[in-house]
């Protein structure tokens, strides 16, 4: 019986670890240098530029551009998403955006651009709220 109880702890685990870090259909994650060249190549019209961070903490700063949808937010939000353009995603530290890009490829965006590291591995320039 305990042999049991550890196998499915292991594979709980395991499952929890996959969807955490497991790779996302349509998500490619990419370093800050490689983000802000996407970014400027896919221009304003072709991309919408997402910060999935608390509207206070978008506050204290953001990327030029981007529009500020709540992760906790984002299910009831998810249709002023399009999907027919590239996505770029970014949070605090990429946990929270990975989610959201998870959420997204569920929803049909296969264009998405996540940001590893998140704002704070990001080096280019930070606006306070537009």
């Amino acid at each position: 019986m305990r042999y049991m109880y550890w196998l499915l702890l292991a594979a709980a685990v395991a499952w929890l670890a996959y969807e955490l870090f497991g790779p996302i259909r349509g998500v490619r994650n990419v370093g800050p240098s490689r983000f802000a060249r996407e970014l400027a190549d896919a221009g304003p019209a072709g991309r919408m530029l997402i910060d999935v961070r608390e509207p206070h903490e978008f506050a204290r700063g953001h990327i030029r551009g981007a529009v500020n949808i709540p992760l906790s937010e984002l299910a009831s939000r998810i249709g002023e998403i399009p999907t027919d353009r590239k996505i770029f995603l970014y949070c605090q530290s990429g946990m929270r955006s990975r989610r959201a890009a998870r959420m997204l490829s569920k929803r049909g965006c296969r264009d998405i651009v996540h940001l590893n590291g998140g704002l704070a591995a990001w080096r280019g320039e930070t606006v306070n709220r537009d």
